[in-house]
């Protein structure tokens, strides 16, 4: 009897696995058509239609790779949303029949999985596809796609060896004992530790990205958003922004300026810009009081709770690492889901922090591409370069590789950390820990601030009609009764 009973054993772990593979399969081809159908949408088609069968061929495989990069980091991105979504559907339906390929094994291996490709895309698919883009083979070599994949080989060989050497260097320094083992098992203590510095690095790029990108946010929407009428005549503003665009059409055509000599570009720029303003005082024409008057302000209070949501809970964990050990962020081998609720709120704590996970991780690309330092990198629809393409398919997939230590170090989500993720060296050091949560708290809390005062005072001197005055004049000198007065006739 035990020979039957041990075969169906083997047979249901085979079909288990054979479950579990087809399903990662079916994900990452989801995950990978839609990061083709991104990057087709920002990619210069100039680069891809060329002359040069060489090249065309050289730049198709390096988009691939970017293609397979990007997949890669939206699958870290939903690793911990699916991972609490999973809990709790374990949670509300234990018995299901069709929730059985739902469970803890799948969830440790997607973990797994992503791990293994991000370190693989980091450290030699985009490395190769960068370097392998701007390769021309040796000198003296016959010309082809051969000569230029063996010396992109051969660099890719040596940035890996100065790369393994260096981080080989900074583990002696630190702890001459994690050298040698590294030195002598590469796979089980070097790699993770190169992919440690990697995380520490994006999780440190996350804490100053995230808090420019929250207060961003407001302006983002405010831009995707029709604004109330505040104290505005929308008629004037529109009448006066269709006699520009008149004229400077009237000029463009004629070739000539009436008063000064304009360069053709500059007025070509400016009617752009005219014509885009008259379209979009023509959108808030036709809006609705109702979209109008209720959808700013409701999705304004929406970020705004949302974002003071996020700022209580990292002060709440903050409080809680002084007199909590569990609240230290840690690894977990064996998940047990279905057992309990990662949220003391049940289900619905649980969906906000799905939803803290996604806004954060948003207002973090944000963030990204708002700084001045990565302003260059920010894709533009049909007119991206590939190497621009390969830079932003690195950025992001630091980012995203980094968030689920990041949501777990603030304490957004009591989900502990998976697989190699919970590896880390840094995470068991509490002083650091701490130190970031605070650092969170203060900037986020700074930049909020000083995002809201800034707005409010835009917008009460764009409604009071006080942009329009020159910039000699200041506006401080202006007496309060006067623009009192500004108002009041307006409103009437």
């Amino acid at each position: 009897m035990e020979a039957p009973e041990d075969v169906s054993v083997r047979e249901q772990l085979f079909h288990d696995r054979v479950r579990e593979t087809i399903i990662c399969v079916l994900l990452f081809i989801c995950l990978y058509i839609v990061s083709y159908l991104v990057i087709t949408h920002y990619k210069r088609n100039a680069e891809f239609t060329i002359d040069n069968s060489e090249d065309a061929t050289v730049n198709k495989i390096a988009l691939w790779l970017c293609t397979f990069t990007l997949s890669v980091s939206v699958g870290a991105v939903l690793l911990l949303p699916l991972s609490i979504l999973s809990n709790e559907v374990l949670l509300s339906f234990p018995q299901s029949y069709y929730m059985q390929w739902l469970n803890g094994s799948l969830i440790h291996g997607l973990w797994n999985i992503v791990f293994l490709f991000s370190n693989l895309s980091l450290v030699f698919l985009l490395p190769f596809a960068y370097f392998f883009t701007e390769s021309e083979g040796f000198a003296g070599s016959k010309k082809g796609v051969m000569a230029r994949l063996y010396e992109t080989a051969v660099v890719l060989f040596l940035l890996t060896l100065l790369v393994l050497g260096m981080v080989w260097v900074a583990s002696a320094i630190l702890d001459d004992n994690m050298a040698r083992q590294s030195l002598y098992d590469l796979w089980e203590y070097y790699l993770p530790y190169l992919y440690s510095c990697i995380s520490l690095f994006g999780v440190l790029l996350l804490l100053l990205c995230t808090p420019l990108g929250l207060s961003r946010m407001f302006s983002v929407t405010g831009r995707l958003l029709v604004k109330p009428r505040l104290l505005e005549d929308l008629d004037e503003t529109m009448s006066c922004a269709e006699f520009e665009e008149a004229s400077l059409s009237r000029n463009l055509t004629s070739g000539t300026s009436l008063w000064i000599n304009v360069n053709t570009e500059v007025l070509r720029n400016r009617f752009l810009n005219i014509q885009a303003r008259r379209i979009a005082l023509e959108i808030r024409k036709r809006a609705s009081p109702w979209q109008r008057n209720l959808g700013y302000p409701l999705a304004m209070l929406l970020l705004l709770a949302v974002t003071v949501v996020c700022v209580l809970i990292v002060c709440y964990h903050v409080v809680e690492l002084l007199f909590d050990d569990t609240a230290m962020p840690r690894g977990m081998e064996d998940p047990l889901l279905g057992a309990a609720s990662f949220s003391m709120f049940g289900s619905l704590g649980a969906a906000v922090q799905v939803i803290l996970i996604l806004y954060l991780m948003i207002s973090s690309v944000v963030g990204f591409y708002s700084s001045p330092l990565f302003t260059g990198l920010r894709p533009r629809a049909q007119d991206t370069t590939l190497t621009q393409i390969i830079g932003n398919c690195v950025s992001l997939l630091v980012l995203s590789s980094a968030l689920p230590v990041f949501s777990r170090t603030l304490g957004i989500t009591r989900f502990d950390l998976l697989g190699d993720f919970g590896r880390f060296n840094w995470l068991g050091n509490f002083h650091i820990v701490f130190l970031y949560n605070i650092l969170f708290a203060g900037l986020t809390s700074a930049c909020l601030i000083n995002t809201l005062t800034w707005t409010v005072q835009r917008e009460l001197i764009r409604a009071f009609g006080l942009h329009k005055l020159p910039s000699t004049v200041s506006r401080s000198t202006i007496p309060l009764r006067l623009l009192l007065a500004n108002g009041l006739s307006k409103i009437q």
